[in-house]
């Protein structure tokens, strides 16, 4: 990674301007009911703390559409992020104007001040040039740490870097840039590839990217059935992207062509319905009345030999539908068989990281990125324009400290 961190710049007496990515989920009564992405946050904030920088926090929560939403205040946040820090987390009822930027001014080394929702402006997701340049106002070093936002060319991620200097990553950012970047440029093989999920359509770019970069391509979920109704197996009631099947022979063609391993499900759990109420069924051969909802154990036990033998692994998108218990056992199976295989692990996109958390096993993943739709787009080989945006320019760290998060062994 060959972009500036926090750890190449002073930061002692410096006001901080730290793009996280605080979009927590809130119940009816305003509520924080998960708050992974705070806590995942928390290495950046503590560190500009330790070193005697002043920590103006921003982020957006939900969609708002540009307007001032009351339910979707980061209000919630403050008081969290206070909890978890054991100080005093100020708030400021907005995100830019005189008011804030008074606000930031009285900060102390050591101190805390979280902004209002970004997007309850609409010139945030413009990109905005005025708008950038009154969030740059606030702050005198620019630290983007949220990578789930990073594929957005926004205020926030990319117009403020034209107005604050420097810009680097924060610790979670290098993180993800870290062990992404190893498996995009620099992998352990052998590598293989997971990929599950509803649709083909959604994952082209970057089923296309696995085949140049992965040794072994395993495919689950609900895209597998219109490969292999691509490939003439009779898939029953399974759903299918009619108009994908000859990208699907396409792909598998490319993968023979490059001496890729592609593999498919050779039996099927199913059922006349998607309903937790239905009774599943194992077959290797899908009737006309049935549906194919997760990957069979024949599936399984091939799909974990491979897993085994891996030594990098990347894994985007469930097996099947594993929200319904009888439909689970697939997606389950290759979680444990990723915590277990002893590789490099990578685990993207929201219903894998819930997979592994409902596995229990989360804790024996190398790397869950917190960025899906932006580990998706990195994965496939896009640029992203937040991290395009930060400065170049690795050195040694100013204040000689080793680095918090220790990537690749």
């Amino acid at each position: 990674m060959n972009k500036l961190t926090i750890r190449d710049v002073s930061l002692r007496g410096k006001r901080v301007f730290v793009r996280a990515d605080l979009n927590v989920p809130l119940d009816e009564a305003g509520e924080i009911t998960d708050d992974t992405r705070i806590r995942a946050s928390l290495p950046t904030i503590q560190y500009v703390l330790e070193q005697g920088g002043r920590v103006i926090l921003a982020s957006h929560l939900g969609r708002p559409k540009g307007k001032v939403n009351p339910r979707l205040s980061l209000r919630p946040v403050a008081a969290r992020l206070s909890a978890l820090l054991g100080k005093p987390v100020a708030f400021a009822p907005d995100c830019v104007g005189p008011e804030v930027e008074k606000q930031a001014q009285m900060l102390r080394d050591g101190e805390v001040l979280l902004l209002e929702n970004l997007r309850f402006h609409p010139e945030e997701e413009q990109n905005d040039p005025g708008f950038a340049r009154g969030l740059a106002a606030l702050a005198e070093v620019y630290v983007n740490d949220a990578f789930g936002a990073a594929h957005r060319a926004h205020a926030s991620t990319v117009g403020i870097t034209h107005f604050l200097a420097p810009c680097v990553a924060g610790l979670l950012m290098e993180r993800e840039l870290e062990y992404l970047g190893k498996a995009l440029h620099d992998p352990a093989r052998p590598y293989v590839a997971i990929v599950g999920g509803a649709k083909v359509s959604d994952k082209i770019t970057l089923l296309r990217n696995f085949l140049k970069l992965a040794d072994t391509l395993l495919i689950g979920g609900a895209m597998a059935y219109t490969f292999l109704k691509a490939s003439g197996t009779e898939v029953g009631k399974s759903r299918v992207e009619e108009d994908k099947l000859e990208l699907a022979r396409n792909l598998m063609s490319a993968a023979e062509a490059q001496n890729k391993v592609l593999r498919l499900p050779v039996d099927h759990v199913v059922a006349d319905r998607q309903d937790a109420s239905v009774q599943a069924e194992v077959t290797s051969r899908i009737a006309p009345d049935r549906m194919g909802l997760d990957i069979g154990p024949a599936t399984r036990d091939l799909y974990c030999r491979d897993i085994a033998r891996a030594k990098t692994i990347v894994w985007n998108g469930p097996m099947g539908v594993f929200e319904i218990p009888q439909f689970a056992d697939g997606t389950l199976a290759v979680a444990r068989a990723v915590a277990q295989s002893g590789a490099v692990s990578i685990v993207g996109g929201g219903d894998s990281v819930a997979a592994v958390n409902q596995a229990g096993v989360a804790d024996k993943i190398t790397h869950i990125s917190t960025g899906g739709g932006a580990s998706l787009e990195f994965l496939s080989g896009m640029t992203l324009p937040g991290v395009e945006a930060l400065h170049e320019g690795r050195r040694q760290a100013a204040n000689g400290n080793k680095p918090k998060f220790q990537p690749w062994g």
